[in-house]
This record gives C-alpha cells, structure tokens and sequence, in this order.
C-alpha cells in the first residue's frame, strides 16, 4: 500500500486527493481491482483560466491564488506523509503563452513538474477514477459516456471495461461564461436570450466535434463529473448543505436538469448565490455549465445522468498505485 497525492490543477478550480492506494493483484480475486482509501480531499476556487481565453496569458492574480493553494496543499501532503505526488494540469495551462512562469511556482513549492496532459490523457484519467467503483453495477448498463465538464475544456470517453475512444473540445463552464456573458466587463444577470444562443451554438459544434471521434449515442450510461454537474444535482437534491455522499452516484433525470438550467439561467447574481448549496466561486459560471450538461444530455439522448464525486483527481492517484 502506498500513501500517494494526487493534484488536479483546472481552468476554475485546484483539488487535492491524499489516498493510501493498493495496486491491483491478479493473484488475488478479493484485490483484483485495487483499493483506494481517501484520506484527505479538498478543492478550492483559484480561476487560474481567468482570462486565458481573451489573452492567452494567465494572469498574474490568478497565478497568486494558484499558489496560495499549494501551499497549503504542501503542508497537508507533508502532513500526511505522501511518498509520491503527481500534478496535473488541465486546460488553462495548456493554452496559455506565459505557462512556464506556472511551471516554475508549482516546482518551487511542491518539488513537482506539473504535467501539462492533453485532453485525451484528461479523458482516460476521468474515466478511471469515475467508473472503477460503477464495473460491478448490475443496475448499470455499459458502455459508459464519462463527462468531464472543466472550466475551460468538456472530456468525452467511452468505454466499457477501458477507453473505447476519447475527445477533449474547448468548451467549458468559465470559457462559456467570459466568451458570451460577459459584456464592458460585468456579467449578465441574467443573460439575454441572445447570449443563452450563443453558447448552445457554441456547445452544438463542440459536440459535432466530439462526435467526430466519440459516438456518443453508442452510450447506455451517462457518467457526469465536476463541479457543474454535482452543483446541478446537489440542487436536484434539494440539499440545505453540500453533502458529497448524497451527491455520489445520484441519479438526475432530463426533465429534472432542464428544470435547474432553465431557473440558472433566469436567476440574478443574487438569487443563485442564496442557493444553500452553491460555492461562491461558482455563481457566476454555473448557467453556463448546467447549460453545457443539459445541450450534452439532449445530444445523446440519455434520460439521466449518474453523478459521480470520483473523477480525474481519482483517476490520476490510481495512476500512482502500480
């Protein structure tokens, strides 16, 4: 057994995983598929995509918050006592011109190179850690469509026991929001019909792309992951409090996701911050990413979307425990 972390660096948020993870061993039927015991898991909003997507520079305030949340993330990982450590780096790192001066700060505070990963690496990671625990699922009908909805960027993969086929595509919950919503600097509250049609445009030729690659039709389960999509369900739930285990492997119909877009997308600033459940970071790009869920859920024509808390953060500590 190992003590391993694993950190997931994205366009709106920064998350930690400290686990204790055993590898697979084929030798014995009751380890056959490994373990992972959480020790410690956090998150917090950095928005290091903050602008990324009108400038090509993350900026320098972004880059602070970043890492302010490494340090703290180094104190918990050398608290616990982690042997290994491996850093990932999504979308917003991946576009930005000014990405080495990330690379050296992460360096100097956890001793690490964060892996600037392609989307396909992002979308085999996802898939890993969201359906490991759904294999033995008997009420789970495979293949699996896994739904990564970041900031900057939506993973699609398909597959049943491994990865059939993966695509990345630039659309996300912060990209969404900055390209469309925002409008001399502030955010529409709330948008124009005009602007929620921008982003379905926007969402439909993302999706045409996906389809290039991924046949998202194929699906019979879709498996949601992120911050978008456990929000929506969270209140699908009607949750006074975010509660992760009420949340994990939830299941949220059609009709119940294009009831909450509809309400996001009506809402003021105001009225979604006063949802028990919504993280102050997300009030002003969660619309634009139920929005995202609801266009992907209407694509593939799936009835509901299964919720899953255990997403590439899981994925990358399952990479650690070989």
């Amino acid at each position: 057994m190992k003590r391993v972390a694993a950190i997931d660096c994205g366009t709106n948020s920064i998350r930690l995983l400290v686990a204790e993870a055993t590898a697979p061993d084929s030798a014995s039927g009751a380890g056959a598929t490994g373990e992972l015991k959480e020790l410690d898991r956090r998150m917090q909003i950095v928005r290091l995509g903050q602008g990324v997507d009108r400038t090509g520079r993350l900026a320098p305030e972004a880059l602070e918050r970043t890492f302010a949340a490494c340090r703290e993330y180094a104190a918990v990982i050398k608290g616990l006592g982690a042997e290994q450590v491996r850093f990932v780096a999504t979308s917003a790192s991946r576009d930005a011109e000014n990405r080495d001066d990330f690379v050296r700060g992460v360096v100097d505070i956890l001793g690490v190179e964060p892996e600037v990963i392609t989307g396909d690496q992002e979308a085999e990671f996802s898939f890993n850690g969201a359906t490991k625990e759904l294999l033995g699922r008997a009420d789970l009908e495979r293949p699996f469509l896994v739904v990564d909805i970041g900031g900057g960027s939506t993973e699609f993969v398909l597959g049943a026991d491994s990865v059939r086929a993966a695509r990345s595509v630039d659309v996300g919950c912060v990209r969404m929001t900055e390209r469309h919503l925002v409008h001399e600097g502030e955010i529409s509250d709330p948008p124009s019909q005009g602007q929620i049609a921008a982003i379905k445009a926007d969402v439909a030729t993302a999706l045409d792309q996906a389809e290039e690659t991924v046949p998202l039709r194929e699906a019979a389960t879709l498996v949601g992951l992120a911050g978008s999509v456990t929000t929506v369900a969270a209140i699908a739930l009607g949750l006074d409090r975010y509660e992760s285990e009420a949340i994990h492997h939830s299941r949220i119909s059609l009709a119940t996701v294009r009831e909450i877009t509809d309400r996001l997308l009506s809402s003021t600033h105001a009225e979604r911050a006063a949802i028990p459940v919504m993280h102050p970071g997300r009030v002003d790009v969660i619309a634009a990413g139920a929005l995202v869920l609801l266009s992907i859920m209407e694509r593939t024509g799936a009835a509901e979307v299964v919720v899953s808390e255990h997403d590439i953060l899981d994925g990358i500590a399952w990479s650690l425990a070989g």
